[in-house]
């Protein structure tokens, strides 16, 4: 009998570790790699320890694969991080992977496309970056997609928004929205509230790489599964009908968040991003789902996954605050 295929997925945050538990659910080989322990089990996966940023210890990571997953990003969220952090890692995956006749699959963002005057982004939307992580986006996206025309690498790469759903840590449905919201408190939300944006629920995003991994026949750029796209304010009043209570939300002032990024310089990132809610910010998954079928999760069902979560997360120090 011929051993599984094996997947290999690079990243512990959000995505990697939901990935890598759905591939070995569907019976696949799964080594999951990131450079910290380990936490807990890991039923039917094989925990790595290793530094990405080592072309060498990637290469024995990568040993034996058949697909490889890319779903790193440096733990700061700042542009001097991703210039410094992000060519290394992804050229590191696409030497490796290449040399192991494995395919690459790769989770990205929008950044690169900028902004949009309304329009709804697809597969085609080119790059037209308007803030400083969106300009390195594009220079990885550009060089990615070299790599795969070269013949380097086979490469499919699957693009999603805002992530939202549990395990979100560092979202904007995270924990400056849970804390207020589980005490009772008003949120103040940072970006405008009533523009509609797409948001990724966290595990489509799994669902979506994982179909792309499984598909060997997945080359090029796809809009990984999403809901239509609705505003903050709406998002927020389907978590508080899973919760049972209301969730009273109001925006940041623009000028605060621009003060505020004087001295915090994690606001002083955030606040580059805003236009993606000052305009409609839409996703159209259409393409992936004529191939895969809809693998989005129903709004309901995502709404109640990530009040449980945050609950379990954030409620017990909600309760005391209250």
């Amino acid at each position: 009998m011929r051993a599984a295929p094996l997947h290999v997925v690079f990243g512990a945050g959000q995505v990697g570790p939901r990935l890598a538990r759905r591939l070995a659910e569907a019976g696949r080989a799964v080594r999951l790699v990131r450079r910290g322990p380990h936490a807990g089990d890991l039923p039917g996966i094989e925990p790595v320890r290793a530094d990405a940023t080592d072309p060498a210890a990637v290469a024995d990571a990568v040993r034996g694969a058949s697909v490889v997953y890319h779903c790193m990003n440096p733990s700061t969220y700042s542009a001097a991080a991703w210039a410094r952090e992000l060519p290394r890692l992804q050229e590191n995956l696409v030497a490796a992977a290449g040399r192991a006749r494995a395919r690459l699959v790769v989770l990205d963002n929008l950044y690169a496309i900028g902004r949009t005057f309304g329009h709804p982004m697809d597969e085609d939307s080119p790059s037209h970056p308007c803030s400083r992580k969106g300009e390195i986006r594009a220079r990885l996206r550009e060089a990615l997609l070299a790599a795969a025309r070269r013949g380097d690498v086979r490469v499919a790469i699957g693009r999603a928004s805002d992530f939202y759903g549990p395990g979100g840590v560092g979202t904007y449905f995270a924990d400056r929205f849970w804390k207020p919201a589980l005490a009772g408190r008003r949120v103040a939300f940072p970006a405008n509230p009533d523009t509609p944006h797409t948001y990724h629920f966290i595990p489509d995003v799994a669902a979506g790489l994982a179909a792309l991994g499984e598909d060997d026949g997945a080359e090029g750029t796809f809009m990984l599964p999403c809901l239509p796209a609705a505003t903050s304010r709406a998002i927020a009043a389907r978590l508080a009908t899973a919760l049972g209570r209301p969730i009273a939300l109001s925006r940041v002032p623009p000028i605060a968040m621009r003060l505020a990024g004087l001295f915090v310089p994690l606001l002083r990132e955030v606040a580059e991003m805003s236009y993606q809610w000052e305009e409609p910010f839409v996703v159209d998954d259409a393409r992936f789902r004529a191939r895969y079928g809809d693998l989005a999760a129903p709004a309901e069902e995502a709404a109640r996954a990530t009040c449980a979560w945050a609950l379990a997360t954030w409620g017990a120090a909600a309760h005391r605050a209250a």
